[in-house]
């Protein structure tokens, strides 16, 4: 089963205006400008990034693996640098209740290869009990090493849901980046092929003409009114973006036994 409906779309109303070649190559031409200086504004504020201070933390914390208990400094393999994310976890939650955010990042970093290309390790980290992560990871098909770090958030300067960043000199690891919300973007390369397509990524947010598709309206997970909300978070088997009883993160539809079930599990049903 998957996120792709078996029947074709209906065509979106809304459609760019029609041109000739010479008329559309002199609107991209200026368009480029704009994307240049935009290129070269993430050049100057990458370079401001690697100039930031860093704050130490505790090498002598551990998280568990599947193999038990470890240090943090092992996560990094004998590299000097570290990249994690730190995936949300609701306690007793069955897989499709678990976020749907986090599972939509962490699907666009299963492989790291060039960042080991580059010495830097990779690793994600969660607070939930490793006994309930394990088989989600199991599930999800994830390649990527997770950790569970219950108890030593603060010892590592972790949070869920960021993107952080650490330096290791010896045994001592250090702090030097930490982001969260749309700073997690760079990672999820889906949103950056969809701002190029004429219809982005069809959030409520987005600035888009008149008469272009509007973002999906769906039930809200707390009250029955409806509600735009990001198209990638949960859908139906049919790839309808939903949240409701019988909707799952995304890539779950993509892993075997990924069928519809009667509810997200988080909570306690209400009698």
């Amino acid at each position: 089963m998957t996120t792709v409906p078996d029947r074709p779309a209906p065509a979106p109303t809304g459609r760019p205006p029609v041109v000739d070649r010479a008329t559309w190559q002199a609107a991209r031409d200026e368009l480029l400008v704009r994307e240049k200086a935009h290129t070269r504004e993430g050049d100057a504020i990458a370079a401001a990034r690697r100039r930031l201070p860093m704050v130490e933390v505790d090498g002598a914390a551990e998280v568990v693996g599947p193999d038990g208990p470890v240090p943090f400094p092992d996560l990094f393999q004998g590299r000097a640098e570290l990249l994690v994310y730190h995936s949300m976890w609701y306690d007793g939650a069955p897989h499709q209740g678990q976020c749907e955010g986090c599972t939509f990042n962490l699907w666009h970093l299963r492989d790291a290869v060039y960042l080991h290309a580059r010495g830097v390790s990779s690793a994600v980290l969660t607070s939930g009990p490793w006994d309930e992560v394990a088989p989600f990871v199991e599930f999800m098909g994830y390649a990527q090493p997770w950790y569970s770090v219950r108890g030593a958030e603060e010892r590592i300067a972790t949070e869920e849901g960021h993107l952080s960043c650490y330096l290791r000199d010896g045994d001592r690891v250090f702090l030097t980046y930490s982001t969260t919300g749309r700073g997690n973007e760079p990672a999820d390369g889906t949103l950056g092929l969809l701002d190029m397509t004429p219809y982005g990524r069809r959030e409520a947010w987005e600035d888009v003409p008149e008469g272009w598709p509007a973002a999906p309206q769906v039930g809200s997970p707390v009250g029955g009114h409806g509600a735009p909300i990001c198209w990638y978070w949960r859908s139906d088997a049919d790839g309808n973006a939903a949240w409701g009883p019988t909707s799952r993160p995304v890539p779950q539809w993509t892993r075997p036994g990924a069928t519809p079930v009667d509810t997200l599990g988080r909570h306690a049903p209400s009698h």
